[in-house]
């Protein structure tokens, strides 16, 4: 499987009174399944499990996750046994996320809450009960996923000053800041509530996995656009990712990329640092997940 980069779009938000030059990489094209940046982060863990002599592959994510998606449709193209664990207690019918896993032929295991945030159990449960698979971490959070996602600025040949991009796990916000010029900064829009220590856990990570510091002066992180928490959402969220279609032509997620947006049309509106800069928004896809976001909140988002 060999995916195109994708695509750099000039962005007009002329519509919300910005005239920044605002750019678009449309990470979401890159597949229709294999959503944005979630082939970035498995492309070279995919070439590793392919190097060494695992029998399949087990990662985690939550029910609505567009990463284990992502991973049980790769695993099911190339045969590979594949167990998705899956936070949160079984509940039926299961969402369209799942469904879909299934229907991959991946295999799903539970893990309570409580036991899915603790790192050592699901080290332990890996090591005794998926010896002979290769683990991937939540949203292909290790050295393979933030290489791979080190290659979209890479991509953008044309100068700016300053790259948005929404914030889960951080290995894509990692991956962009890590591959930064010196002049250049990245605005990370967290879309977890409480996520206040995930700026040294992404810098913590990135060290232990690149063997390099992140420069924290290259970057800022957003707690203001989270709508609530993780796949949370208003009125306000729904209402704008419906006008932002409607006058760009892009599909954004409540989950991710909606929020992402909503955040970059904001700052370039009332914050005076972004007054005559590039800016380069990075659409990581998401869009897959919207099906299993309607039906669980019995919400139509887009007619």
């Amino acid at each position: 499987m060999n995916l195109s980069a994708s695509p750099l779009q000039e962005l007009d938000l002329s519509f919300y009174g910005i005239d920044n030059l605002v750019y678009i990489k449309r990470d979401d094209l890159i597949h229709d399944v294999i959503s944005g940046n979630k082939w970035r982060k498995l492309k070279y863990n995919l070439q590793h499990f392919q190097s060494i002599s695992k029998h399949g592959i087990v990662s985690m994510g939550g029910a609505f996750s567009s990463h284990i998606l992502a991973l049980s449709y790769i695993c099911n193209e190339y045969k590979i046994p594949c167990t998705l664990l899956v936070r949160g207690e079984p509940s039926f019918p299961i969402n369209n996320i799942l469904k879909q896993c299934l229907s991959f032929n991946a295999r799903i295991k539970y893990i309570n809450r409580e036991k899915y945030k603790d790192s050592l159990w699901i080290n332990d449960l890996v090591n005794e009960s998926f010896k002979d698979f290769y683990f991937i971490p939540e949203g292909g959070a290790n050295y393979f996923g933030i290489y791979g996602c080190q290659k979209i600025v890479k991509e953008i040949t044309m100068p700016f000053d300053v790259i948005f991009c929404e914030v889960g796990t951080g290995a894509t916000f990692s991956g962009i800041v890590s591959s930064l010029c010196s002049v250049q900064k990245c605005f990370g829009t967290v879309v977890l509530k409480g996520a206040k220590k995930i700026q040294n856990e992404i810098i913590k990570r990135h060290h232990l996995q690149m063997k390099k510091l992140l420069s924290i002066q290259q970057f800022t992180l957003s707690h203001d656009y989270h709508f609530g928490g993780y796949a949370k959402y208003n009125k306000e969220l729904i209402l704008f990712i419906r006008e932002f279609y409607k006058v760009t032509g892009i599909k954004t997620d409540p989950i991710y990329s909606g929020k992402l947006f909503y955040s970059l049309v904001d700052q370039l509106r009332k914050n005076k640092v972004f007054k005559d800069k590039t800016v380069v928004a990075l659409h990581s896809g998401g869009i897959s997940g919207i099906k299993g976001f309607e039906k669980r909140y019995n919400i139509k988002i887009f007619n």
